[in-house]
């Protein structure tokens, strides 16, 4: 039996707003969300914060809650993710990040039982590559064996901060692919938390709209309807990698 696992990094020094994921919304923390909706999978979640002393809160919210947490070194963000895995003994890892507050459990636990049932460790399965899904449900699904290759191998600054290109680039020439889509394209709706305009829409969804209640595609119908929401972040750049 694999031991598949779900690990979120997060940090408090995000250089567009600080702080963002502990900051309350709904009278809860921002993170608390994203925890809820991810233990809705049944999988065990883990959270990869960096050593910092800036990251003290995080981990203590983490033991307030009983949720694991593991700390690494805050740009090498692959090796926090590979010290995660093999303090778990995890065979499968769920890459997230802790900026999605509405990241959908359901459609992580669907896209686990697709890749176990592969049987591939050389499989990568994600919804990014080929982005048809808003930003803020990002999902990558891969194999301890490919986190460690690269962890062994990847060697420059962004391949260690970012954690998959190396995987998703296929430096070694094995990787296998496989997509997670949906029709029609909803990618340019943004649904991650990043800057104080993102934060105001999840405000809105929140307060108003009791998104974190709401599966995918009742979420998408939503903003489907409500272009007022859409607009409040619309123009918002997703940084580069």
């Amino acid at each position: 039996m694999q031991r598949v696992g779900i690990i979120s990094q997060a940090r408090m020094t995000s250089t567009r707003l600080p702080g963002k994921v502990l900051r309350p919304v709904a009278g809860r923390p921002l993170l608390s969300y994203h925890v809820a909706r991810l233990q809705a999978t049944g999988l065990p979640l883990y959270l990869a914060i960096t050593d910092r002393p800036t990251d003290d809160p995080l981990a203590e919210y983490a033991a307030s809650i009983g949720l694991a947490c593991t700390r690494g070194p805050e740009d090498d963000v692959l090796a926090r993710y590979q010290q995660c895995a093999a303090a778990h003994s995890l065979d499968v890892l769920v890459r997230v990040t802790s900026d999605c507050p509405l990241l959908d459990g359901q459609l992580i636990a669907q896209a686990v039982q697709q890749y176990v049932a592969a049987g591939n460790p050389r499989l990568y399965l994600s919804n990014v590559l080929e982005r048809t899904f808003p930003r803020g449900f990002d999902f990558e699904v891969f194999s301890r064996e490919l986190l460690e290759e690269a962890y062994q191998h990847a060697t420059s600054a962004s391949d260690r901060e970012h954690v998959t290109p190396y995987i998703h680039q296929n430096r070694s020439g094995r990787v296998e692919f496989a997509h997670i889509r949906r029709f029609p394209d909803r990618h340019a709706y943004r649904l991650t938390v990043d800057t104080a305009e993102d934060l105001e829409l999840m405000r809105r969804l929140l307060e108003e709209y009791q998104a974190d209640q709401l599966p995918t595609e009742a979420l998408i119908d939503l903003l489907d309807t409500h272009p007022e929401l859409v607009a409040i972040n619309a123009h918002i750049e997703q940084k580069k990698l």
